[in-house]
């Protein structure tokens, strides 16, 4: 139900928003931006006040890094290891899908109100955000909530991510490729630097309670890591089980849902999911721009050989 909550908010905002143009589109929060369509300063302020539990399941992904779909993986995973019949699994799903629609689908997203809300969710919760470590609630540390954490190559995560700002108005103004590619690599979109991202989660490479994933990695063997998120967040599934998520959770499979039951917001959510599409739209100074501020600042740290940038981000 976590696809169906993010596909109605968005459906709901672009419906209300779309004669209406936000004097202020982008508002800014220790010193970095957040979408005024989908964020509010006053969530922001009092985002340490979230209770985390811990058995809580945390995804946490930069925006168009894949986390509408791992997050989707993540619910499927819960259903299967919780072992629901079929009338409990649609009774579970109906309320979840209340409840989600009420909470918004990521931590830093909608009202203030939304974390008590979020107390009457049944465990386990499964929720998401695209924050970088040092902006998390305190409580998920303190818990020891187990947190997956996801990475996308930086060239594919640039050309998605205009196209859903783009569509979904969440910038000041409709960017041109060039436009955005100037903002995304100094930073000056929502959520801030990607690679800030990156350096800031290679400090957490060590801790037991912290799984690192990559975008790549699931387009490659999603069976296999399926499998590796269920040992790590102790869901108990068999082989059967993780290859019904992996049809369910096929990108065509969520493209062709999120068309029918949203129309118009499935293109955002649902773009191409493929691997190199930067190829097709990169010029020559910006994949060397690229290149350069990439090995400037990751490309010999743990996470950044992890991302496998020499394969993903090269002709």
């Amino acid at each position: 139900m976590a696809q169906a909550g993010m596909q109605e908010l968005l459906k709901k905002t672009l419906a209300e928003n779309k004669d209406i143009v936000p004097s202020d589109p982008l508002f800014l929060h220790n010193g970095e931006l957040y979408p005024t369509m989908i964020c509010c300063p006053e969530t922001l302020k009092i985002l340490d006040t979230f209770e985390t539990r811990s058995d809580d399941v945390i995804l946490v992904g930069y925006p168009k890094t894949g986390t509408n779909w791992v997050g989707q993986i993540l619910v499927e995973l819960e259903a299967a290891s919780g072992k629901y019949d079929e009338e409990e699994r649609r009774k579970r799903s109906m309320r979840q899908r209340e409840r989600e629609l009420s909470l918004f689908p990521y931590l830093e997203f909608g009202d203030p109100a939304k974390f008590e809300r979020m107390k009457q969710l049944p465990s386990r919760r499964v929720i998401k955000t695209h924050l970088a470590p040092q902006r998390l609630p305190k409580s998920i540390f303190q818990k020891k909530a187990k947190i997956l954490v996801l990475f996308r190559n930086p060239k594919d995560t640039a050309v998605s991510y205009l196209h859903f700002a783009n569509g979904l108005k969440l910038l000041p103004t409709p960017k041109t490729w060039d436009e955005f590619f100037s903002d995304f690599i100094k930073g000056k979109v929502p959520w801030g630097l990607y690679l800030d991202h990156i350096i800031e989660w290679n400090k957490y490479l060590d801790d037991k309670n912290v799984m690192f994933i990559t975008y790549e990695q699931i387009k490659e063997n999603a069976a296999l890591e399926i499998k590796r998120m269920a040992e790590f967040f102790d869901f108990t599934v068999n082989e059967q089980e993780i290859q019904s998520i992996v049809e369910k959770t096929s990108f065509k499979t969520m493209k062709d849902e999120a068309s029918e039951t949203n129309e118009g917001i499935g293109k955002f959510l649902f773009r191409k999911g493929v691997v190199g599409d930067w190829k097709n739209v990169f010029s020559e100074d910006q994949n060397k721009e690229m290149d350069r501020k990439f090995e400037e600042s990751v490309a010999k740290t743990k996470l950044g050989m992890m991302m496998k940038y020499d394969v993903y981000c090269q002709y």
